[in-house]
This record gives C-alpha cells, structure tokens and sequence, in this order.
C-alpha cells in the first residue's frame, strides 16, 4: 500500500512539466466539502502490540465521514488544507476468555479526527493526482459486559497520516475521488467514563482506508 503512495507522487511529479501551464483548472481551488465512504482496517504495526501470543486480531469494517477544505494554485500545482471527522463499524467481540484485539481487548472504532495538507498536479484538464499527510486522532471504545450492562470507555491514539489519490472534476463545482490513506498511531491513553485519563503510553497500531468521495466546492 505504501508503494501506492510512492507512485503518486511520482506520477504527480513527472506531470507536471509534461502539462506545462501556469495555471490550473479553477475547479480544483477554493473552499470544498464532501462526504467519504469506503473500508477500513485496523491492525498491529510492526512491534507487537497484544501481549497474548497469538490473538492480534485485525479490526475492520465500513468508514464514513465528512471532509472540509481549501485548496489554492501556486504555479501550476495544487496545495490545500483539509479536516475530516469520521466513524467507522470496525468492531471485534469474542466469547474467548483472554480476548486482546490490537492489545487493547474487546474494541470498536469510534470517531477518527484527521487535520491535514495535501498537494497536487493536474494528469489531464479535469483529473487532479495527490498526496496527503498530517495529524490524526482515532478513538477505540472498550466493549466489557458484566452479564447484564455492556461499560463502553475508550482509548485516545494520536498519530500520523499519509494517503494518495485522485480527484475528477465534474461540472463546474462537482467532484468525486478515489482515496488510499495509512495511518500509524504511536500514542495513546485511557479515557473513563468520569472523564479521568490515564498517563500517555506508546502503542504500534497501523490504519488501512479505501475510501471513495464525492463534494461540491464554492
């Protein structure tokens, strides 16, 4: 997948000169918003997160979400600042007695908060190729039943986000894309229920997402 990311940006960067102009298509400047839909998986990185020889699990399920942004032209690029707030059905239970999914125990996804910058090339009038990167700040809420009350707190992770994709203008103010973004979350702490937190700890969980949009800008 990060190879994906790679050959953006590369193809980003080889049309460029080939489409040589000063200016681009004003579809693809000024304020936007949209709405993302697609997959997501959450798994552990490259250090082992569970303690339980065995039981990392892969979380996964359906990402929704919506998107703000700006995006202006310098030349013959695009550059632009975005926010998204998303949800996600990812969600693992077992009947097992020592569940440890991601090493955090019966999790679901809750809602993901990414603040990010993105820059871009035109591959044709109406085609923009780019790439992405910023802060992310995902939310796991704890799944524990006492028989008769499921408790749900959760788990704060912040980390980093890249991604690549590509965008169609339709119209003059319409646009749908096609978007692969990873995530790797490196920090985190316990959130109760009475709003205490824990100490910050590391973690190592990694964020797979295809995600398809479509938005208007303005």
């Amino acid at each position: 997948m990060r190879n994906l990311m790679i050959a953006a940006v590369l193809l980003a960067g080889t049309a460029a000169p080939a489409m040589a102009q000063d200016q681009v298509n004003p579809q693809f400047t000024g304020p936007r918003v949209g709405v993302t839909a697609g997959y997501d998986i959450l798994r552990p990185g490259s250090s082992e997160d569970a303690d339980i020889d065995g039981v990392n699990e892969n979380v996964d399920g359906f990402n929704y979400g919506v998107e703000l942004g700006y995006d202006f032209s310098i030349g013959g690029a695009v550059l632009g600042v975005e926010a998204e707030l998303a949800d996600s059905t990812a969600k693992q239970k077992t009947s097992t007695n020592n569940p440890d999914f991601l090493g955090f125990g019966e999790v679901a996804a809750g809602r993901d908060i990414y603040v990010g910058v993105r820059a871009g090339v035109l591959a044709a009038p109406s085609t923009l190729i780019y790439a992405k990167g910023g802060y992310t700040n995902a939310r796991l809420n704890v799944l524990a039943s006492d028989g008769t009350t499921e408790l749900r707190e959760n788990f704060d992770l912040e980390g980093w986000r890249l991604g690549a994709g590509i965008e169609q203008a339709i119209g003059t103010n319409t646009f749908a894309k096609l978007e692969y973004r990873y995530s790797n979350y490196s920090n985190a702490n316990f959130e109760y229920r009475s709003g205490a937190t824990t100490e910050n700890f590391d973690i190592d969980t990694d964020r797979h997402q295809i995600v398809a949009g479509v938005g208007i800008r303005f």
